[in-house]
């Protein structure tokens, strides 16, 4: 089996233990009478991933467009080649034009600031929570930091601001109750302990009715630094996010340090961001907790090309119209209609990945027979969608139009099986 030039090939490409598992596995089948001898190379080709990698590829039809269980933002066309680029050597830490030494991701690093013009400097880690770390950790290890008590989130996967603080060595001072804080509950917190006031954004939920919290530009006025965790990653105000902050508002208001996520609104590569005073981004950057912090040449590249390169998958699913999603479901249902009874329905679609919570943006998915849910996630590629009222609805608002082909092959093939 081995020596078959098919089979041969795809152990060049994929290493010859993959491979010989999937011989394996096939041959056990055809033994037990599950599968014909003529087709054994067939299945063993069919069952093979088309990288030495375990991951699959996914169409996002959830209706989520930064679904953190699919990997969050996809990278642009452009990303995915530098990805490719960087993948081999090159000139990260070098001057060519000197053959010494040079500054370690420059090229990323000078994008990121001429994004965030507001900044003094920038720096990138290897995620948001990292950021926030390495902030407590070289600004208030060993003092105090002040954070409204409504405000002390979960994040995702169990990990907690509150702890997330106390590993790196800060103290956390909490002020306000669950709902309200005032800026005087600030102001009386302040002490010569106090090296730092924290704002975070809640992410994943809301709080509304009774509710108070304080502007930044009231907490930029306090005599201790300012730093606001954004969270989602938005350099600059989005129209149809308005109540979403983003780095350019918030510097412009005075706060200090700003830190986010690269892989969610921003729509690039898991990264963490940290933009600001000079100063205080020196301090981060001399930290030992960096080094262990830094990022590697493929996200810094992939960081780089979302920064310059074309508009990235995420802003492109932000500026889709319902109105245009459904002439798409609508054909994609056409196409369908053959096989399996297919309705294009409009439906709501949230940013995810906490992301603006509570948004909901016009979408158009297309309504299917909720049976073919498992045979849609077992395709290849695997379709994601997700179940309501019986039906499963395949929302379109994060499927780019190319992948519309693929999208009604893969309810073909599932319809059929």
């Amino acid at each position: 089996m081995l020596s078959d030039d098919r089979i041969a090939e795809a152990a060049e490409r994929l290493g010859p233990e993959v491979v010989k598992s999937a011989v394996v596995a096939a041959l056990a089948r055809c033994r037990a009478g599950e599968l014909d001898p003529s087709a054994v190379v067939v299945e063993v080709l069919q069952t093979l991933s088309p990288a030495a990698a375990s991951l699959r590829q996914v169409i996002n039809a959830t209706g989520v467009v930064v679904h953190t269980n699919l990997g969050r933002a996809p990278l642009s066309k452009a990303a995915q080649d530098a990805l490719l680029l960087a993948a081999g050597a090159t000139d990260l830490e070098l001057d060519l034009r000197t053959g010494r030494r040079g500054r370690r991701g420059h090229g990323a690093l000078e994008a990121l600031a001429r994004a965030t013009p507001d900044a003094e400097d920038v720096l990138v880690v290897n995620n948001g929570a990292a950021a926030l770390s390495l902030v407590a950790h070289a600004l208030a290890a060993g003092r105090e930091v002040i954070v409204a008590r409504g405000e002390m989130v979960e994040i995702g996967d169990g990990f907690r601001i509150p702890e997330l603080l106390a590993a790196s060595g800060a103290v956390l001072r909490e002020v306000g109750t669950t709902n309200r804080v005032r800026l005087d509950d600030y102001t009386s917190a302040i002490t010569d302990s106090t090296a730092l006031v924290l704002k975070v954004h809640p992410s994943n939920f809301v709080v509304s009715g009774f509710t108070a919290s304080v502007p930044v530009a009231e907490l930029a006025a306090l005599p201790v630094p300012l730093v606001v965790d954004i969270g989602s990653g938005l350099l600059a105000p989005h129209a149809r996010l308005p109540d979403e902050p983003d780095a350019a508002t918030t510097l412009k208001a005075g706060a200090a340090l700003v830190t986010a996520s690269a892989d969610k609104l921003l729509g690039g590569p898991q990264a963490g961001l940290v933009l600001g005073q000079a100063e205080l981004v020196q301090r981060l950057r001399r930290d030992p907790l960096a080094r262990s912090l830094r990022v590697d040449k493929l996200t810094l590249a992939a960081l780089e090309a979302t920064l310059v390169g074309p508009v990235p998958p995420v802003a492109r699913a932000l500026a889709r119209d319902q109105q245009g999603l459904l002439v798409r479901a609508q054909a994609i249902c056409d196409d369908l209609a053959d096989v399996v009874d297919a309705e294009p329905v409009a439906t709501s679609a949230v940013i995810g990945g906490g992301g603006a919570p509570g948004v909901e943006l016009a979408s158009a998915a297309i309504a299917l027979p909720a049976g073919l849910a498992a045979g849609l996630r077992d395709g290849t590629p695997a379709v994601m969608g997700h179940v309501a009222h019986g039906r499963l609805l395949l929302d379109l608002v994060a499927v780019e139009p190319e992948h519309d082909a693929l999208l009604t092959e893969a309810v073909r093939r599932a319809a059929k099986d």
